[in-house]
């Protein structure tokens, strides 16, 4: 069983180039990198990141948010982490601008209307700086006169920037966004840019041992 942590392609390619077979990558995708590996535009994209042929990210993240990204070579796999029928929670740590209520935090997990139709979150509360938090470069703009906060939120679907239509429902508009965890996989200890690796058999059993019990 494997689990090999990769540097970034900028960083050192060699590392990757020889790599076993690997279809499960925990990448940590830095602010600003799109989810594809080529862009017409010169953009960085995940091939500046990823130099393992033939894995593909198994749901996506936008352009201008953060954090954790799997990506696959194992069609199963992926199909079993981005199928809404799955369920896997995607965590998620919201900079907001202002101070989070408890009143809005109960509407995210009440529920609030989209255009695309309600949403909801599992799981919504403040908490201070997150652990193990980076640097954003650039950062945000933050205006004096207005503070921020942090949210921890969790989602079970995928909608298109749905977290930020979601916050920006309940008046906090989000300034940084950035997915920590995705079912039992974390982005916990890698820097941006920087990936894991694990075999079939460790992210199977990952899988298998939260759907037992997503709460442990």
């Amino acid at each position: 069983m494997l689990r090999a942590r990769l540097a970034s392609r900028n960083a050192q390619p060699a590392l990757l180039c020889c790599a076993p077979a690997m279809p499960l990558i925990l990448l940590n995708k830095p602010y600003r990198v799109l989810c594809q590996f080529k862009d017409d535009q010169g953009r960085e994209t995940l091939a500046d990141h990823i130099n393992i042929a033939d894995v593909y990210p198994a749901g996506r993240l936008d352009f201008d948010s953060e954090g954790l990204l799997l990506l696959t070579d194992d069609g199963q796999l992926q199909a079993r982490i981005s199928q809404p029928r799955s369920k896997l929670a995607k965590h998620y740590w919201a900079q907001v601008d202002g101070l989070a209520r408890d009143r809005q935090l109960g509407e995210l997990t009440t529920g609030v209307a989209l255009k695309d139709g309600p949403a909801s979150a599992i799981k919504a509360v403040t908490i201070a700086d997150p652990d193990g938090l980076w640097e954003r470069v650039p950062p945000i703009r933050e205006r004096r006169s207005i503070p921020t906060s942090w949210i921890d939120l969790a989602i079970t679907e995928g909608r298109n920037r749905q977290v930020r239509r979601m916050t920006a429902a309940v008046g906090l508009p989000t300034l940084r966004l950035i997915r920590h965890r995705i079912g039992p996989w974390s982005v916990a200890g890698l820097a941006p840019g920087e990936s894991l690796a694990i075999d079939t058999e460790v992210a199977w059993k990952d899988l298998k041992a939260y759907l037992e019990d997503p709460l442990a």
